[in-house]
Formats: structure tokens, sequence, C-alpha cells
């Protein structure tokens, strides 16, 4: 479709915009670069990128920018993603080969550190409920009207919720009814707790728990909190030191967004498997047009059970993010795992 030298231009253009956030004309990339063309022979041939519709003019400057069309080619077909630096590789490797517990450590450290070494927003989408099985149930006194209530997922979960126990609530009633659930539940989906009580558990409590009603209405609420899809941030803000982000309303709309874990989860939930690239209007949200993302999932076990968003500017340098995403996703899928495997035994 282009020649090889419009090719060349057109990258420039791209390496230009990435650092300087800054339209360019002929004379100041024939500066920049070194491209073996005259400043009129790049004018000629960034007139034809623009006809193509890869760059386009911007109202305040008579330069061009590389256009969301043009993005889309420069990924799909021109993009070589870079190794990942030694530097940048011993960093993951602190973190990844870590002693960990517990997944949701793991999960939440990698979006932290991606967000640190990228300085953009990353989003980690938590394993998805229907994934988790619930694998053990306790119940630990903290006073007489508090107590801890834990639940163990079969990969490596370890959810504590504080809750207040009614007057009447005995450590018997607590313990009958921790009996009760591990002998009923493990094994079954987190997505599936709420009804299995409602419909096979209450009927067990009301027969051998004094304060039967108490507890039902307990247990119901804490699995509900637990069956919503977690969401795990890292630099939350780090997007709005971008440039592009001088507009208050957007930053108000942007920050709103991120706040929204049900429809952040929402957005982001049906990414591909592999690593891949949406562009601001791509993604259907007005807040996101000048915005781009690298997705990956990961796994559990060969099984798919989240995603990992990096969330930033369309100028983004794609060649190191795209290396970076990758691998976030290979290691988390491998630490995962072999919690997963540590929790089976």
């Amino acid at each position: 479709m282009l020649t090889e030298r419009q090719l060349q231009i057109f990258r420039a253009i791209i390496d230009h915009f990435t650092w300087t956030v800054q339209p360019v004309g002929s004379k100041n990339l024939l500066k920049e670069s070194d491209l073996p063309y005259s400043s009129a022979t790049i004018r000629n041939e960034m007139s034809v990128l623009e006809e193509y519709g890869f760059i386009e003019k911007t109202h305040s400057s008579s330069g061009r920018v590389p256009s969301e069309k043009g993005y889309r080619f420069y990924v799909d077909y021109l993009l070589k993603p870079k190794k990942l630096s030694k530097e940048d590789r011993q960093i993951i490797q602190s973190v990844f080969q870590a002693d960990y517990d517990e997944a949701e450590e793991v999960i939440q450290n990698s979006a932290s550190l991606l967000s640190e070494l990228t300085s953009y927003t990353s989003i980690v989408l938590g394993p998805n409920s229907a994934v988790n099985k619930l694998s053990g149930f306790r119940f630990v006194p903290i006073s007489r009207q508090q107590a801890m209530l834990i639940l163990i997922t079969d990969q490596g979960h370890v959810d504590n919720h504080l809750v207040t126990l009614p007057i009447g609530v005995t450590p018997s009633d607590m313990e009958r009814t921790v009996n009760i659930l591990n002998d009923r539940l493990v094994g079954v989906p987190l997505d599936a707790l709420e009804t299995r009580i409602e419909h096979e558990v209450e009927e067990l409590l009301t027969k051998h728990v004094e304060n039967a009603e108490y507890m039902s209405e307990i247990l119901l609420n804490t699995f509900h909190r637990v069956n919503k899809e977690r969401i795990y941030l890292g630099g939350k803000t780090n997007i709005l030191n971008q440039p592009e982000f001088h507009d208050i309303a957007k930053i108000r709309g942007f920050l709103q967004l991120v706040e929204a874990e049900d429809v952040l989860y929402d957005l982001f939930r049906d990414i591909p498997d592999g690593v891949s690239v949406k562009f601001g209007r791509e993604l259907n949200n007005e807040f996101m047009d000048d915005l781009s993302i690298i997705t990956a999932t990961y796994r559990i076990a060969d099984e798919r059970v989240g995603g990992i968003v990096l969330l930033g500017p369309t100028r983004m340098e794609y060649s190191r993010m795209l290396g970076l995403v990758d691998v976030f996703s290979q290691d988390l899928t491998t630490v995962l795992t072999k919690l997963y495997h540590e929790n089976q035994k």
C-alpha cells in the first residue's frame, strides 16, 4: 500500500510525535531525522499520507500528527516489539520471583509495578468468580459482637471479612456453621455460593444452628461481596501527567471512570487472548478518545482467569509497552499457576 519511502517518513512522524507531542512539518522532520530526502520530497509524501488518512492536520498548527487510522496501520503492520532492557527484566524478576502466599498480593504488585515501569495507568482484572472455588471456611471470634470470616479459594486467595454478630450468636453457632459450610460448599465456585446457601445450606442451618436466620444473613451478605469481580489498579492518576490531559472535564470524567470498578470490569472483561491494542473511539467511551490500551490475558493451570490492561496516550511507545505487557502476562500466569498447584497439595 505504501512505498518504502512513505513508510520511512511515516515512521519518522510517529517517532517525532511519540517523544514531542507536537505536530511536525517537512522541514522540521528533515532536521530531526536521518531521512535521506529533500524537504520538498518529504512534503509531497506527507500529502499522500494525509490523503490515505494516516496523518492529519491539527487546528492549531500547520504541521501534521498521526491519525487513529495511522496508528492502527502502524501497530498492525509496522511495529516490531522491543526486547526488554536488562534493567526492566531485573526489576520484573525481583517482584515475580518473590515468595507469595496469596494470589491477591501477586496481582496487586503486578499492577503497581507495570504502572511504575510505564508511567501510565495499569488495570488488572482479578480472577473471575466462576473460576475460583471455595476450599475452606473459618470463623475467628474477635469479641462478643465481632468475628473474622475467612474464605480460602483453591487458587490461593484468602478473603477476610470483619462481620458484626447479632446478640445471641454463640461460639457454638459459629462452629456448627463452619462445619456445615465446609461439608457442603468446599469445591463450589464462588459465583454459586449464594444460590447454594439459599437452596441447601439454609435448611441445614435451621436444623442445627440456634440463630440460623442471623447466620444465614451474614453469609449471604459476605458471599455477595466476594462474588463481585475485582479490579486492581496501579498508577491511577499517572495518565493525568500526560500533556493530552489538560481539559478539566476530561480529567473529571476519567477519574470518575477509574473509580467505578463495575464499569471498568464491563469495559475490559471481553479482551481477546494474546496481546492486543485498541485505540480511542474503538473503546466506546468518551473519556478515552485520546487514549489507547494494550491488553493481555493471564491463566491459572491453562484456564484463562483474568486480564491485564495498560492505559496510556495514543502516542505511547508501543514497541516497549507491548513487550512489557506480554512479559507481565507470562510471569503472572507462572506465579499464579504455581500458587494454585501448591494449594492443591
